[in-house]
């Protein structure tokens, strides 16, 4: 009778939940993709799913993955590009669907990521920032003469910014009105305004290793000649000061063994058909969650915490990195006051 009903033009039956329930409960936990393709369902919802408060719990409830990236060579006119993969292991998709890619952009090369915000720069070391979720982008031309250190948003403003330390010229000199020691750039300031200058002339020795952002503060261990060993360097995102800590157990400063993975040599050395391979080893961890990815060329394995086979994947010119990608759609107000902004444009693909 129900098919009888619908052939005869009349409406299927609709979902009797609670408005709360499907807002709060099922579309605040949807994929980026699926909420925009829900929005097309209904009025309600699109109003419901398009207020700030909703984006902000809908960008909490995404997992943070780690991000792959790969080059692919494009169509007529297009060259080379960049694809921007999250590797979604922790979802049970198949293989083929655990390595999607999210975004496609021209001739950028992947530098920092935060809260859904990546840093891109191309060959000529031109910065610039985009939300691959929401197809914003925009170029940073005040930081052109800087090396970026971090990337952290500043909690008391709700502000996003940049940590910098100036690019030297040629001659070992410094540009012209720029200082030595670290600078910070607001995301969103006007084309006049320059990166801040703070201070602290020693972090040169960090210029050449990845930061990472954990409880509020930017991390890094120091690996340079005359660094001090043993020693992380720590910048304190609120107050903007710098300061250095013994490896941590983080409250004591006193390493703490937590867990040791034995690598399969043999089973790997199967999977990549070369007993000589170069391998690429990446251990990551987000959400108590320690993930092992171990690359050769066009194979990616997985393993798990114990070095146990979890799954291999083949894929062309992939690579991996320690950066993770949390997706937001939050519309950020800092994206039109950028000089060069566009939505969906060049260079997204």
């Amino acid at each position: 009778m129900a098919k009888a009903a619908i052939a005869g033009g009349a409406t299927p039956l609709r979902c009797n939940l609670p408005e709360e329930i499907v807002v709060w409960e099922i579309l605040v936990r949807l994929p980026p993709k699926s909420l925009l393709r829900c929005r097309a369902v209904c009025r309600d919802w699109r109003r419901a799913t398009s207020t700030r408060d909703f984006l902000l719990a809908h960008h909490a409830c995404q997992p943070n993955l780690p991000i792959l990236y790969g080059y692919k060579n494009g169509g007529e006119g297009e060259g080379l590009s960049l694809c921007i993969i999250p590797f979604d292991h922790l979802s049970g998709l198949t293989a083929v669907d655990q390595l999607q890619s999210i975004a496609r952009l021209q001739l950028l090369q992947l530098l920092r990521s935060c809260d859904g915000l990546l840093l891109l720069y191309n060959h000529n070391r031109h910065y610039a920032i985009c939300n691959p979720a929401t197809r914003q982008y925009a170029p940073l031309r005040q930081i052109n003469d800087f090396t970026v250190l971090g990337m952290y948003p500043h909690r008391q403003t709700g502000e996003y910014r940049l940590l910098l330390y100036p690019d030297r010229l040629m001659d070992d000199e410094l540009p012209a009105g720029i200082h030595h020691g670290c600078y910070v750039f607001t995301l969103g300031s006007s084309q006049s305004q320059q990166p801040r200058h703070i201070g602290w002339p020693e972090s040169e020795e960090l210029m050449f290793e990845t930061s990472v952002l954990f409880r509020g503060s930017l991390h890094w261990y120091p690996i340079q000649p005359g660094s001090k060993r043993g020693m992380i360097m720590v910048f304190d995102t609120m107050a903007e000061s710098f300061r250095r800590m013994h490896a941590p157990d983080y409250g004591s400063e006193v390493w703490t063994f937590k867990c040791q993975i034995k690598l399969q040599v043999e089973e790997i050395r199967a999977h990549f058909q070369k007993v000589d391979s170069n391998w690429d080893v990446l251990v990551t961890s987000s959400d108590d969650d320690v993930l092992v990815l171990v690359q050769s060329g066009q194979c990616l394995l997985q393993l798990d915490i114990d070095g146990k086979l979890v799954g291999t994947f083949h894929h062309k010119c992939l690579h991996s990195d320690i950066l993770h990608l949390k997706q937001s759609l939050v519309l950020h107000a800092f994206f039109p006051a950028l000089d060069g902004y566009v939505v969906n444009e060049l260079p997204f693909l």
